[in-house]
Formats: structure tokens, C-alpha cells, sequence
């Protein structure tokens, strides 16, 4: 008698702590669903399998700011950028991206904006991205709109970034670089949507959403 009480308790037990788990869970995906204003995440081109890229090397010809690349290294810490409103408009820490929203991309290495202008890019011949800025100042070609179709950007949801400037798309030509970045992908902004110029959210580090967005 004792051995089947005990053993409907344990049941009842553990059938409550599946159910308080999938809840907790539960919540843990709804709260982490959104990319967030202050997250510092790394973004996938899914068709050519690399991440949004910079570091302290200079293109040699265009503009001649800090470069912006493509690799395929998932681990690369040089690939986390921060999340950060429009020039005067800041986006609360925590804030939910809404879809047609503008935003700025800060490389955390270097704290440089990830920008574009109307400079060719070295290999492909069409727009030119750079990262740009000192101190945390920047200008107007520092903008890009969050292109997607639900209410918020959606870690799950392949989105594009539209530069506010010049409406061109974050884009991966597919060209790559020789030396001293060698294998690493060519990114520049272009005209046409493509599936070189969907992106997707990965690794990093996300805030967790405000109750009221």
C-alpha cells in the first residue's frame, strides 16, 4: 500500500515539474523570440553560409575605411554586432525591433558603425560597405531599415537591411578576397533583392524583451 502511495506521488510529482518546465521554457522562448535593442549578435547570409565581419584592416582602394567582410567561422568574435537605435533616437535596452524600423549595427571590436556610401566596392563593382566612426559618432550613412514581414524582427525570420541613404541591401556578392583576407567574402549593398542579401540572426549575446516592447 505504502509502495503504490509513494510511487502516485513520485508520478504526480514529476508529471508537475514536466509541466512547470515546459512552461518555464515556454516563457524562455517567447522572451528571447525578438532581436533586441543593446543585443549583440552575429548574422548569417544562410545561401552563402557566412557572417557579417570586420576588423582593424582598411580597404586599399574605395573609401578606405575599416573593411567589412563575409567568413564562415562561426566562432570569430569579430563577427558580434550591437543593436543600437538611429542617430538622436535611442532604442531602449531591451526594446523588440519592429520590422521597417532604423537602426545602426556597431561593430563590438571596434566600436565603428557598420556604414555605406557612394563608393564602389572593391570586387564586385557595386556599393561599397565600411565600417565607420569614432567615439560613437557617426552620420546618416550609418542607417539601415530592418526589412521583414512580421511585427517585430524575429530571431528565426530571415530579414534584409535596406541602407536608408541609398536603398541598396546588405549584400554578399560571393566574391572573395586575396591577401591579407584571404577566403574572406566581399559585402557591399545592391540593388536587387536576392538571397545574397537575406540575413538571419545567430550567436550572441540577447537582451531579453520588455514586457511592453
Amino acid at each position: 500500500m505504502f509502495c503504490s502511495v509513494y510511487n502516485l506521488f513520485i508520478t504526480f510529482l514529476v508529471s508537475n515539474l514536466m509541466r512547470s518546465s515546459l512552461y518555464v521554457l515556454a516563457n524562455l522562448e517567447n522572451e528571447f523570440k525578438h532581436v533586441t535593442c543593446g543585443s549583440a549578435v552575429k548574422l548569417l547570409n544562410p545561401y552563402h553560409r557566412v557572417r557579417l565581419h570586420s576588423h582593424e584592416v582598411k580597404y586599399g582602394s574605395g573609401s578606405g575605411q575599416q573593411s567589412v567582410t563575409g567568413v564562415g567561422n562561426q566562432d570569430d568574435i569579430n563577427s558580434l554586432w550591437i543593436v543600437k537605435g538611429k542617430t538622436g533616437m535611442p532604442c531602449r535596452r531591451g526594446n523588440a525591433v519592429k520590422c521597417g524600423s532604423t537602426i545602426r549595427l556597431v561593430h563590438q571590436t571596434t566600436k565603428r558603425f557598420l556604414h555605406s556610401h557612394l563608393f564602389q566596392s572593391p570586387l564586385s563593382n557595386n556599393q561599397e560597405v565600411s565600417a565607420f566612426g569614432e567615439n560613437g559618432v557617426g552620420d546618416d550613412g550609418d542607417h539601415w531599415s530592418v526589412i521583414c514581414t512580421s511585427k517585430y524582427w524575429n530571431r528565426d525570420d530571415k530579414v534584409r537591411f535596406k541602407h536608408t541613404l541609398t536603398k541598396k541591401y546588405l549584400h554578399i556578392s560571393g566574391d572573395t578576397f586575396g591577401r591579407p583576407i584571404s577566403g574572406q567574402s566581399e559585402i557591399s549593398a545592391y540593388t536587387h533583392t536576392e538571397p545574397g542579401n537575406e540575413w538571419q540572426s545567430m550567436e550572441g549575446v540577447y537582451i531579453q524583451a520588455n514586457s511592453d516592447k
